[in-house]
């Protein structure tokens, strides 16, 4: 009885350590899954609440937050498009995004007064120099 004991010791230990490492495997991927749905949920632009941002700041009127909106909209779904796209080379991604943002500035301006345009500009500026800093700030640890 002795010399099964040990062998019976050592599967149960180990018949344990596995159903662990295999429940955690189990929970782990979900974790990670809904971790990754999260994070493109918190970082992906809402259409509305960004205009409704945008209107704030620089005092829209009603009828041009109605308007800005959709260009918006259009922008997300175009940059998500060119994101997702498996046949364009990362590079040619940042300059597809970056053609489609300066389309739809093109556009939201249109709809901007003088002032508001100028305040659009400085607004754009800052949201620049936020992300670059953002950028430098890990090379620099």
């Amino acid at each position: 009885m002795r010399i099964h004991s040990p062998a019976f010791a050592f599967s149960a230990v180990l018949f344990t350590g596995l159903s662990a490492s295999s429940l955690f495997a189990q929970q782990q991927p979900a974790a990670t899954t809904n971790q990754s749905s999260l994070v493109p949920a918190q970082h992906a632009a809402n259409p509305q609440r960004e205009a409704r941002k945008i209107a704030k700041r620089l005092g829209l009127t009603p009828d041009q937050e109605s308007k800005i909106e959709p260009i918006l909209a259009d922008r997300q779904q175009q940059v998500q498009g060119a994101q997702s796209d498996t046949t364009l080379a990362p590079k040619d991604k940042r300059a597809k995004v970056r053609s489609i943002r300066q389309d739809s500035d093109a556009k939201v301006e249109a709809i901007l007064t003088d002032t508001q345009r100028q305040q659009y500009e400085q607004m754009k500026q800052s949201h620049k120099t936020a992300k670059q800093q953002q950028g430098a700030a890990p090379a620099n640890n």
